[in-house]
């Protein structure tokens, strides 16, 4: 299948929006993960002592091959050809590497994308820049467009409760940082076991990641040339009651620098999950990637469960196209999927940058939160405080901010935890009216997040979420019928189509488990069911096959 990303570049307002496409991979380039007992342990070369490796990087003209993903396990490569592979011939090409058995997956090495674009005003009013933050606190005098008061995350009774704790470490995996800015004084992550000397004293397979790594250009230096990152990651930490600029969601955090974005906004799927695996084993509890990209990667993926196995937390945004496409990483289960709301509480369709731009939805999206007209930091300039981005990429630090309130408020809770009160807490009722329905939907997931609310929601109504049984249906693929099995009571059921239309919905249910439902009537495809409790929140989600 070919993906087609669009290339968002950074605008100005009232100047000319560009617009261009590219492949969703790199076309002379495959990554390949050996099964464990296959894994290469060294090589001279194009010989790297596998007969039928061998015989097939030569046959395919194998320039170079390189150790990529998670460097302990020591098991994923990127391999280099001379020529780009052409589209008819490149699954022909995978398929005769999996032919070997050599390995658990062998796949394109796709590309993604920052999710944000920016724009600046030649005026801006005359109030404290505090004012401008309407995603934090709304009081509806926000100019840039129409503003409904309390359409906002409630930080300013959130910051009552919890304003951060310098032991958490929240990632930004982006276009990088302006290390310098004052509203990142004294707020970087600084690796304590590395001195600069050209050497890997830690021995983390990075030289001198004194502040964290640039994976775009293989170097020390993940400083921002682009913008994205810089904007991104003060609206996550940026230094409060300093008198300048804006005040950040946590106020005490530690943030670690992952450039996985190249001066065009754009980025290799690889750059993405060893930033993943980098931050994980160097001790961030949050992760932000304002960034997807269309392609379903497996390597992504295996760095997604990476940072859930060991209890790190992924905000991942849901993109800008305004449509149902799934974009990664957001698209994966470990991940907490934000879309963008405006400053009057809908759903941002368009954003200011385009026409047919908005914030994607989908049956994977959890929670939203504002995202356009957010203004921030600049990454060319210490005074420049006037330029605002808009975007999915703009709301999505906006949660990661409050997940390490959550944490620093309780530094036991897990990822799951995180995600059930993001979502038990998100004000309902938000969006236009076609869109909105009570309890989950399609376009806002479970509302929009509240600060606040999250802070004072109590561990054993967290506890009593994320310990529900399982559920299960069968069979799948199916028919005629599909049965849902669980201890859990279902009060309704729905069916949706991959377009998100329903197609079927069944209430007030009275039978015990299992339950049954006739789908005789829809066509061959893939569907959603989702299952909700009396509370009409959602409880279970799952994709069936009609045959």
């Amino acid at each position: 299948m070919k993906f087609i990303l669009i290339l968002l570049v950074a605008i100005f307002i009232f100047s000319d929006f560009i617009l261009a496409e590219e492949n969703s991979f790199n076309t002379d380039e495959l990554v390949i993960k050996f099964k464990s007992e296959n894994r290469l342990e060294s090589y001279f070369f194009n010989n790297y002592r596998i007969k039928d490796f061998d015989l097939l990087n030569k046959k395919y003209d194998v320039l170079k091959i390189d150790l990529t993903g998670n460097r302990k396990l020591n098991n994923t490569y990127l391999l280099k050809f001379s020529q780009p592979i052409l589209k008819d011939n490149r699954d022909k090409v995978i398929s005769t590497y999996m032919e070997t058995g050599l390995f658990e997956y062998v796949e394109p090495n796709y590309i993604g994308r920052g999710s944000g674009v920016m724009g600046e005003l030649e005026t801006f009013p005359n109030e404290p820049l505090f004012s401008r933050q309407y995603g934090l606190y709304n009081d509806g005098t926000f100019t840039n467009s129409t503003a409904v008061v309390d359409a906002d995350t409630d930080m300013e009774l959130a910051w009552d409760i919890e304003k951060g704790d310098s032991s958490i470490i929240v990632a930004v995996l982006d276009a990088g940082l302006r290390l310098n800015h004052p509203e990142f004084q004294g707020r970087l992550w600084n690796n304590k076991l590395e001195i600069v000397n050209g050497k890997d004293d830690d021995g983390n397979g990075y030289i001198d990641d004194i502040y964290g790594w640039n994976f775009a250009y293989e170097d020390n230096n993940p400083t921002d040339d682009q913008g994205h990152g810089t904007n991104v990651t003060g609206i996550i930490g940026a230094n409060p009651d300093n008198g300048i600029g804006y005040a950040g969601v946590d106020w005490r955090c530690k943030i670690m620098v992952g450039k996985i974005l190249n001066n065009q906004n754009s980025g290799s799927y690889l750059w993405f999950a060893e930033g993943i695996y980098y931050a994980v084993d160097n001790g961030a509890r949050v992760i932000n990637m304002s960034v997807g990209g269309s392609g379903n990667s497996k390597a992504l993926e295996d760095a997604v469960n990476y940072a859930y196995e060991n209890g790190v937390i992924i905000v991942a945004c849901m993109m800008n196209e305004d449509n149902i496409v799934t974009y990664y990483p957001a698209g994966y289960k470990n991940t907490i999927a934000v879309g963008s709301t405006d400053p009057n509480d809908e759903r941002s369709s368009p954003f200011p940058w385009r026409a047919t731009s908005g914030s994607n939805y989908g049956q994977h999206i959890d929670v939203v939160a504002p995202g356009n007209y957010i203004y921030g930091l600049s990454y060319n300039s210490d005074n420049n405080y006037n330029t605002y981005w808009s975007g999915t990429s703009q709301a999505t630090p906006l949660v990661a901010g409050i997940c390490s309130l959550l944490l620093s408020q309780d530094p036991d809770r897990n990822p799951d935890e995180i995600r059930a009160i993001l979502r038990e807490t998100a004000e309902d009722g938000v969006g236009r009216s076609n869109e909105d329905t009570p309890g989950f939907d399609i376009y806002h997931g479970y509302g929009r997040v509240n600060a606040y609310r999250a802070l004072t929601y109590s561990k054993s109504e967290v506890e009593n979420k994320t310990n529900q049984a399982e559920i299960s249906i069968y069979p799948n693929p199916t028919n005629h019928f599909i049965k849902i099995e669980t201890e859990v009571l279902i009060e309704k059921i729905r069916i949706y189509d991959m377009l998100g239309q329903e197609m079927r919905s069944s209430t007030n249910q009275t039978s015990n488990s299992p339950y049954k439902i006739d789908i005789s009537h829809l066509q061959q495809g893939l569907y959603i069911i989702d299952c909700f409790n009396n509370k009409n929140n959602i409880i279970f989600s799952k994709n069936f096959i009609k045959e």
